[in-house]
């Protein structure tokens, strides 16, 4: 989805001219603040039948925003930035699956364990992929967020960030609050909106969000045992399959053709793809190959359960992330490749010119919005395909030169 466009820097004020009292000056700033307060609050306003529509009480409207009356200037300049999508996938995972955090989340499975063997009783989902979410998401409940949910969903909502997106979260919001899950001065998360230890937004929390400790209300800000049981809850409604991992590190065999890229664990082990870790490859179930560095790096085959973890989040980053670290709390190796630190790799206008590039030959549609995902992925891999050079699917400055060269 696109980017709001970024305000326009404030600009300072000329000092008063001759015979102009400064008062007048001075309250020039003052004045904007006033009318900026004004049309906040005339926005919030303009959502109370919605509201209401949603079956949320007056009361609980008042209440909900009760001393919000500007708009978070943090939360608007964080819309200008790319977390996750800016980032190498090799560099992201360096802080998402530290070695502390291994030895933090194998902790949390010993302390918690009675908990995690009910929650996978009941839902079908491993203990150490719902810890694996837990900790990349919050810590594991370290750090759910300190930012007035409320605010910055208003936020966000007026300045149309994501067209209506934050508009209908802020009255899912509000109908979390109408049920009593939460107090208003509770309901705090990230900046855009994410809520509690497992981040989810208020839509996510309304569909997928668990009392696994029996004490009447859906707590993921303060209860583990919600929280916990909630992440479940949300990969098995997205169709978490428990047959299969989210997907394996592998090594090819010399000479392997990369343009079938796709198709049934069984078939990618007769054609000689080995897991690194030594493990066998499942007879059955769809994968395909996934090289986030392109040849010079770890090569993975994913199942459709990496596509759950990104429907939580969709940064391929974040799902390796996800994936590898429930790997390394079950006690799995680290990665076996190496990454290509040291090799020239796209930003994000670079990655802009190959979408471009490739949505004038008709193989990629869609924004050109700099991020690497499956999309582009594919994209790549069919030029790749059709130029008869190895087909990775991974974008790199040569590959863009190439396309922008005479054809």
């Amino acid at each position: 989805m696109p980017a709001a466009a970024a305000p326009e820097p404030t600009r300072a004020l000329p000092p008063p001219s001759a015979g102009e009292g400064g008062g007048s000056a001075r309250a020039k700033p003052a004045a904007r603040v006033l009318e900026a307060s004004q049309d906040f609050r005339g926005f919030i306003e303009s959502l109370r039948p919605d509201a209401e529509a949603r079956g949320v009480s007056r009361a609980t409207f008042d209440a909900a925003f009760r001393g919000v009356t500007t708009p978070d200037a943090d939360v608007l300049a964080r819309t200008r930035k790319q977390g996750e999508f800016g980032r190498p996938v090799w560099d992201y995972l360096v802080g998402a699956v530290s070695p502390g955090r291994i030895t933090r989340g194998r902790a949390q499975a010993a302390r918690l364990s009675a908990t995690l063997s009910r929650i996978e009783s009941e839902t079908g989902v491993p203990r150490w992929i719902v810890l694996a979410f837990w900790g990349v998401e919050s810590d594991f409940g370290a750090s759910g967020g300190s930012v007035p949910t409320i605010r910055a969903l208003a936020t966000l909502a007026q300045a149309r960030h994501r067209g209506t997106l934050f508009r209908d979260e802020l009255l899912a919001a509000l109908a979390i609050l109408e049920r009593g899950d939460i107090a208003p001065e509770r309901m705090k998360g990230s900046w855009a909106g994410a809520m509690g230890q497992v981040q989810f937004l208020p839509s996510s929390f309304l569909k997928h969000a668990v009392d696994f400790d029996g004490d009447g209300s859906r707590d993921i800000w303060a209860s583990e045992p919600d929280a916990l049981a909630s992440i479940a809850g949300y990969l098995k409604n997205l169709g978490w399959n428990l047959a299969f991992s989210w997907g394996y590190e592998v090594a090819l065999p010399e000479g392997f053709d990369l343009t079938r890229y796709r198709g049934e664990l069984g078939d990618f082990a007769r054609r000689g793809v080995q897991r690194t870790d030594g493990g066998a490859l499942p007879a059955a179930g769809q994968a395909s190959l996934f090289l986030p560095g392109g040849m010079g790096g770890p090569v993975f085959l994913i199942t459709d359960n990496f596509k759950v973890i990104r429907a939580y989040n969709t940064s391929d980053s974040y799902a390796l992330a996800v994936g590898h670290l429930a790997d390394r709390l079950a006690g799995g190796p680290a990665l076996a490749a190496p990454w290509p630190n040291a090799a020239p790799r796209l930003d994000k206008a670079g990655l802009q010119g190959v979408q471009a590039a490739l949505a004038a030959r008709g193989l990629y549609a869609g924004e050109a919005d700099g991020r690497a995902g499956p999309k582009l992925r594919e994209a790549v891999r069919q030029y790749q395909i059709r130029e008869g050079i190895t087909a990775d699917g991974y974008a790199t400055p040569a590959l863009l030169e190439r396309l922008r060269s005479p054809r």
